[in-house]
């Protein structure tokens, strides 16, 4: 048994010799036992320890055991104290009432029986001993259930702080966005209709990280978010995250350079969620670093991983903030005056993609205004394949190819139709599924983009009737929606979709996967055909 375990017992009787008997009756009990030998020397003992049971002889001078009892039993410390009267008076229910009235919970006949009472004093020890471990519990649960209430009113409040700044944030491009339009209505001078054309793609831009990184946020904290793991080279990856970030840091007129030791730096991972990694470091160190100011990307071998480095000479970070800022909902400045925009969730995508990868990131910094750099470890592969991937240029969609699109937002369907035409792609459009389903049958596209959720039939049985015909079985099929989590490409997949894009699809990645697409079937017909 423990020492928290063990009890204290009081034995108090004013002949020394029953004492030792009692002592000896209770030796086996694995418990502390404390003699008094008068009610004064009793009590003082009770007011220095937890006493567990108390074994009180009846007839004693000065005050008798009832007296006692009774003055043990009105101290709220020892309320619930086991009291055991030991005299051979007790005989008669009218001794036994008086000795209930004064506080006691058992008693014990004159001559004792030592099992008897080693019995009923080992009940009331164990007793004790749970509640005592009872007790324990209930201040434990206590101070979980106030630490967790103390969190959850951080969270709230962070959560709260949070969707205030998301309002804000979602708010700030439209205004630019809304001008520029005003002004390509009004204004004849191409410089300024350039201007504002610049102005809407930068904002436009802006606004779809900022829905992507929420929505990555929820993947990633629900666990729900898969990555497709292939042999990357770095410098790659590194060319995509400049050439997505680049704009905004020549808008900010800050110099950027890019450093890579040797071009065969590989690792294993998803590209698109590297790019995503550094991207959000670029992203960072420019909105913290003043015009003017300098960001620098290295990337090394070090002892058996690869070593990616994101420095600015920008605002710094706190010592007090550098464990924290990985956080989700939290933010350094949360001022209304606060200089810099951002929901505050980019470094926490950062660090789940990079530990999802296998790997760690480190940020660094010797205080405000001394800049910042966040440094990225990703383990090397053991094995590398022969043929190492590499992102060359998109193949073109052939003019030749016919597209069938189906949207039931017409500005949207208009204006795909519009970016196809422009690459020499024949398209024709259907407003909703039962269209969609009529145009296909005659028009017998190569491709099919159909928005899923439609009226009159929706996308997904859409594109269970083209699948169903025989000219339908090999046609690429393209789901369109602004439903990206997996469960939904999973129902999209299962419908017989080859491929599922989340809005606002990026032209770019649309016309280099047609692309890839075509170029991969002609091969495959001239393989045939030879």
């Amino acid at each position: 048994m423990s020492e928290d375990e063990r009890v204290q017992i009081l034995l108090v009787d004013d002949q020394p010799g029953k004492l030792l008997s009692y002592e000896a009756m209770l030796a086996d009990l694995d418990a502390t036992l404390i003699r008094a030998t008068s009610a004064s020397e009793a009590l003082e003992q009770l007011l220095k320890t937890d006493i567990a049971v108390v074994l009180i002889d009846v007839c004693m001078p000065e005050l008798d055991g009832f007296e006692l009892a009774a003055m043990i039993r009105g101290h709220p410390r020892y309320r619930n104290t086991a009291i055991i009267l030991v005299s051979a008076v007790l005989v008669n229910d009218v001794h036994r009432l008086r000795g209930y009235h004064a506080g006691a919970m058992d008693y014990v006949g004159v001559p004792v029986v030592p099992e008897i009472l080693r019995a009923k004093v080992a009940v009331f020890a164990d007793l004790y001993r749970k509640n005592r471990r009872l007790e324990r519990m209930n201040e434990e649960l206590e101070r979980r259930v106030q630490e967790r209430t103390a969190a959850l009113r951080t969270s709230d409040r962070r959560k709260d702080e949070f969707l205030a700044i998301l309002a804000h944030e979602l708010r700030n491009p439209l205004a630019p966005m809304l001008n520029s339009i005003h002004l390509l209505r009004s204004s004849g001078d191409p410089s300024q209709c350039g201007h504002a054309v610049e102005v809407i793609d930068r904002q436009l831009g802006h606004l779809i990280r900022l829905v992507d990184d929420l929505l990555d946020v929820s993947r990633i904290t629900t666990g729900k978010l898969e990555l497709r793991s292939e042999s990357v080279k770095i410098v790659e990856a590194l060319e995509y995250a400049v050439e997505r970030v680049k704009p905004e840091i020549d808008h900010r007129g800050q110099g950027l350079s890019v450093e890579v030791d040797g071009g065969a730096l590989v690792v294993d991972g998803d590209v698109t969620r590297l790019t995503q990694i550094f991207s959000n470091l670029l992203q960072n160190a420019s909105k913290f670093t003043g015009r003017g100011g300098q960001i620098a990307v290295r990337a090394r071998r070090s002892e058996g991983g690869v070593l990616v480095s994101v420095r600015d000479t920008g605002d710094g970070i706190a010592p007090e903030l550098l464990d924290s800022i990985y956080d989700l909902f939290s933010q350094g400045d949360r001022s209304l005056e606060r200089r810099h925009g951002g929901l505050g969730i980019g470094l926490t995508i950062v660090k789940r993609l990079v530990e999802l990868h296998g790997g760690s990131v480190v940020a660094r910094s010797d205080g405000p205004g001394t800049g910042s750099e966040f440094t990225v470890r990703l383990p090397i592969p053991t094995a590398i394949p022969a043929s190492e991937r590499s992102i060359s240029s998109e193949p073109q969609v052939s003019a030749a190819q016919r597209i069938l699109l189906a949207d039931d937002n017409r500005d949207s369907l208009e204006s795909l139709a519009l970016l196809l035409e422009l690459h020499g792609i024949t398209v024709r459009t259907a407003v909703d599924g039962v269209e969609a389903v009529a145009e296909a049958t005659a028009f017998r596209p190569d491709a099919v983009l159909l928005d899923v959720g439609m009226p009159n039939m929706n996308g997904y049985e859409a594109c269970r009737r083209i699948r169903a015909e025989e000219w339908g079985r090999n046609m690429l099929l393209i789901a369109l929606t602004g439903w990206g989590q997996e469960e939904d490409r999973a129902r999209s997949h299962a419908a017989g979709f080859d491929q599922h894009f989340v809005k606002p699809i990026d032209p770019k990645a649309l016309i280099g996967y047609l692309g890839r697409h075509f170029a991969k079937r002609e091969e495959l017909q001239q393989r045939r055909a030879s």
